[in-house]
């Protein structure tokens, strides 16, 4: 029997790195002739990829009846060499991302040319493609040198990859990056005309502008769009890539999640323990979550204003807060209203870190207020829970417009509120805060039902018979007569 292999490179953030490696377990688990090499990239700024791969590589190394499959995928960790410039990095990090990874070219090239014996195999397998993460472009040029396909697999969803399509359209006709006020955008992977205040931050800064526009081109050259995401939660938009001709093949392979995600930091095991066990006391769907991922900062006024929307609805409600990294030994007592942590103390926690996945999992939680980033997003569909939207950077905002105007399964608090523009971060109101938090929280909301059925729709896509079991066979079918 052949063995052929497939080459994946991730982008050095732990956020990339879990959907690319749970679509490489779902993929070499529908046929055994297929085996995955995941190559390592590390960033000197993520301690937690490393304690993610060894986690991964030791259940690779199991060998049981049950994951035998596993033994098929294996991570190579590539010498670290220097990154780009700080200057570089100031000016925009997804072009810092992008020259990091153009960076090691010749390395991930040597390393497949090499292509190091699989451990228990008499002969190596057939390299027969590479699959690039979504920075990763410039790794086409060594596809294309090694006579091998390239295949792009997008870790968000499929309309913002519509959207870094559509940068060449707009640059054709103008020449330039986007302006606040640019006014609505037809952008055909979208249902409504996109507001130009909410396109990702880096779409009016010149150098991410021009970086995600050549990603943008150079996806085209790719034989095959795997996107993390389901074709009944995005049919629009991928029924917009799917009958372009000028595009490749579409594959819907998600929701691609870590559901036994373990904490990395901030929390001690007991700590975590103890939210749960308070959580397993409260009602069924009582519980508003407010997390707003690793990165999501709010100055003093801000929280605030939380606090007092939270005290004034009278609803149950688990909060983590980041401070920033010069305020990490500041109690939260000190940055929150006068006694609110007292008067509160029966029905709300506040913590410095949560678990994510396992509260949304959870009964007793009924919304989550969320930065809209696009794995927190699918984490809380996955489970049903609705979504208030409160995006901060990156892609956040034009995701918070998806969910809100074309897919209807969450409630709008803010669309464009900008964390690092205090030209564009208006204070949220407690008033308006709250107004939303009883919206949500009613028992009686319909948005509440159509989320938990879409959860249903996206957790059945995956098994057999589902629209990404379907896709996932596709591909897994396209790759394997390619090498007939």
């Amino acid at each position: 029997m052949s063995k052929l292999e497939l080459v994946f490179v991730p982008v050095p953030s732990i956020g990339h790195l879990v959907s690319i490696c749970k679509f490489a377990e779902n993929l070499v688990s529908r046929d055994e002739r297929l085996y995955v090499t995941i190559l390592i990239i590390r960033p000197p700024w993520d301690a937690s990829i490393d304690a993610y791969i060894k986690r991964c590589s030791a259940s690779t190394s199991g060998g049981t009846s049950l994951d035998v499959w596993a033994s098929r995928i294996r991570y190579i960790t590539l010498a670290q060499i220097e990154p780009p410039s700080s200057e570089e990095l100031a000016k925009s990090i997804e072009n810092y991302i992008s020259l990091l990874i153009a960076s090691y070219r010749p390395i991930v090239k040597d390393a497949i040319i090499s292509n190091k014996s699989w451990p228990g195999t008499d002969s190596n397998p057939k390299i027969i493609g590479l699959v690039i993460d979504m920075f990763c472009t410039s790794l086409i040029d060594v596809a294309n040198e090694l006579d091998i396909p390239s295949y792009l697999f997008f870790t968000s969803g499929a309309a913002f990859l519509g959207f870094l399509l559509y940068l060449s359209v707009w640059h054709d006709r103008f020449g330039r990056e986007f302006n606040r006020s640019d006014g609505d955008l037809n952008i055909a992977a979208y249902a409504h005309p996109v507001p130009s205040k909410v396109l990702p931050t880096f779409a009016s800064v010149k150098e991410g502008y021009d970086s995600f526009r050549n990603h943008g081109v150079r996806f085209k050259e790719t034989k095959g769009f795997l996107i993390n995401t389901v074709e009944e939660f995005e049919s629009y938009a991928v029924n917009s890539l799917a009958s372009d001709p000028e595009l490749p093949p579409v594959y819907t392979v998600g929701f691609l999640l870590d559901l036994e995600a373990q904490n990395g930091k901030g929390n001690s095991k007991s700590e975590d323990e103890e939210i749960m066990k308070w959580l397993d006391q409260q009602p069924p769907s009582s519980v508003l979550f407010l997390c707003f991922g690793s990165a999501g900062i709010f100055k003093p006024p801000q929280l605030i204003e939380m606090a007092i929307a939270l005290e004034r609805s009278g609803v149950r409600f688990l909060w983590s807060i980041r401070l920033p990294l010069d305020a990490e030994t500041t109690k939260l007592e000190e940055t929150l209203p006068e006694g609110f942590l007292e008067r509160t103390k029966n029905r709300g926690i506040v913590c410095r870190w949560a678990p994510q996945v396992n509260i949304l999992a959870h009964k007793a939680t009924g919304a989550f207020v969320s930065h809209c980033g696009w794995n927190s997003t699918i984490e809380s569909l996955w489970h049903g829970v609705p979504i208030v939207t409160w995006p901060l950077y990156a892609e956040q905002h034009i995701n918070a417009f998806q969910l809100v105007k074309d897919l209807e399964m969450a409630v709008e608090l803010t669309l464009d509120y900008r964390m690092h523009d205090s030209d564009h971060r208006e204070i949220v109101k407690a008033e308006e805060m709250e107004k939303v938090i009883r919206s949500i929280m009613d028992s009686e909301n319909l948005l509440r039902k159509r989320v938990k059925d879409m959860g249903e729709i996206c957790r059945k896509a995956l098994t057999e018979g589902g629209s990404s079991f379907i896709s996932l066979g596709r591909f897994a079918e396209t790759i394997l007569d390619s090498c007939n």
